[in-house]
């Protein structure tokens, strides 16, 4: 047991104080940034979708049919739909890439078909997140939210480049909603 008098018995208080500052820190960030995150992170977190059912397939045509299915619910006017939807797609593109890059990375020196599939199969679903992403920030600027499609539209970005055709159209919407000035010309000369 420690005594009152030890040189120990300060060490848990100023361990508690320094912890509540810490948290108290981390909570006042959290209150400055959730506006401009809470969103983004809600649109995100809405429908994830879970492990697929017994018997459904996960693989990109799946995606593929999400986005469809978000497609017909935007035509239809149903907005709630369509951005579940395309949450959907987006959360289950992102989950397929990261397993497509662990399973090339387990089979890489081991043989080399495996990788190159997965890297085949990676890059689709790179593709289909960024097409979830164009949607969605297609349906926030529709519903007065251009903020909203700004990080979704950035993320087209690093995903892909700025070179390709996804790349492209997302720089040009950011454009569009001034979060950037600068237009970009794919194959003009740079400084012009």
């Amino acid at each position: 047991m420690i005594r009152p008098d030890s040189p120990h018995a300060s060490a848990p208080r100023t361990s508690l104080r320094l912890q509540g500052r810490v948290l108290g820190l981390s909570l006042g960030l959290l209150a400055l940034v959730s506006p401009f995150v809470a969103p983004v992170a809600r649109a995100q977190s809405e429908a994830a979708p879970a492990a697929p059912a017994a018997g459904t397939a996960f693989d990109v045509a799946a995606v593929r049919q999400l986005l469809a299915r978000g497609d017909a619910a935007a035509a239809a006017g149903n907005l709630v739909e369509a951005r579940r939807l395309y949450d959907d797609a987006r959360v289950a593109s992102k989950q397929l890439s990261g397993f497509y890059r662990t399973i090339a990375g387990a089979f890489r020196g081991l043989d080399a078909r495996i990788p190159r599939e997965m890297d085949d199969k990676g890059r689709q679903s790179i593709e289909l997140l960024a097409q979830a992403n164009m949607r969605l920030a297609a349906l926030f600027r529709r519903q007065g939210q251009p903020e909203v499609a700004v990080p979704l539209l950035v993320e087209v970005l690093t995903a892909t480049t700025p070179a390709s055709e996804q790349g492209r159209k997302a720089y040009q919407q950011l454009v569009e909603i001034g979060f950037v000035a600068t237009p970009y010309a794919a194959g003009a000369a740079a400084g012009n």
